[in-house]
């Protein structure tokens, strides 16, 4: 379990992680020693996996998110690998989840627009057997956020 402090820490580097350690320990109320210390644990305990910069998608030409609803007719082994390899070399694809229920995958993609999402189709058809495919194009993106959420840890 995390105490206050390292709640604190976490919070702060959620919002920013390219603050400086004096900046950081300021923010939340310890010694910059203590913070060095404190955020090295942190890293060291694979609680802290990677320090990103978060960029504007629209400024890259990749206004367009889409899910893409996948139903496979094959559940074996080979199958799903073939579905994590491609969706691990098509740089499109942001996130992909394999789910319990009637769905068996959902993968989340960024591209420019939706003829490029139709070129992201005709990829995966190609290198996958799927039974169903369907997509749903976001209009409005209301909640997106990298911080979670520090309550249940």
């Amino acid at each position: 379990m995390l105490d206050l402090i390292d709640k604190r820490l976490l919070t702060e580097l959620q919002r920013d992680a390219s603050q400086s350690l004096d900046s950081l320990a300021d923010q939340v109320g310890i010694s910059r020693n203590t913070c060095w210390r404190r955020v090295t644990r942190l890293e060291e305990d694979g609680i802290i996996s990677r320090k990103v910069a978060l960029v504007d998608p629209t400024k890259i030409n990749l206004a367009l998110t889409v899910f893409i609803v996948v139903r496979t007719s094959r559940h074996a082994v080979d199958a799903t690998e073939a579905l994590r390899k491609a969706v691990l070399e098509i740089p499109e694809i942001i996130g992909a989840y394999r789910t319990a229920g009637e769905i068996d995958y959902i993968l989340q993609a960024r591209v420019p627009d939706v003829a490029a999402y139709d070129r992201l189709y005709k990829k995966l058809i190609a290198r996958l057997e799927m039974s169903d495919v369907s997509a749903s194009f976001v209009m409005e993106e209301i909640k997106a956020v990298t911080e979670l959420p520090l309550d249940f840890a």
